[in-house]
């Protein structure tokens, strides 16, 4: 897994491999629930996207959000 562009925002682009599996990935995290991001294509690279805009997320928010990306995309 790795971050795919400079963070300058609220916005990360993270990769997890093929672009098959960064749908599958997409997709299963969406279904789960724990959070929702989508998906896009930067630089010919299918990633996920990642945003975090909500003045109420909270460190238990992200530290939860963060452990089902990892799960799912192992």
């Amino acid at each position: 897994m790795e971050i795919a562009n400079e963070v300058v925002l609220n916005q990360v682009l993270v990769g997890v491999g093929s672009d098959a599996d960064a749908d599958r990935v997409i997709e299963a995290i969406q279904r789960e629930g724990t959070c929702w991001l989508g998906g896009t294509t930067w630089r010919g690279r299918r990633l996920l996207r990642v945003s975090v805009s909500n003045h109420t997320t909270t460190q238990d928010d992200i530290d939860r959000s963060v452990d089902a990306i990892l799960r799912i995309a192992a």
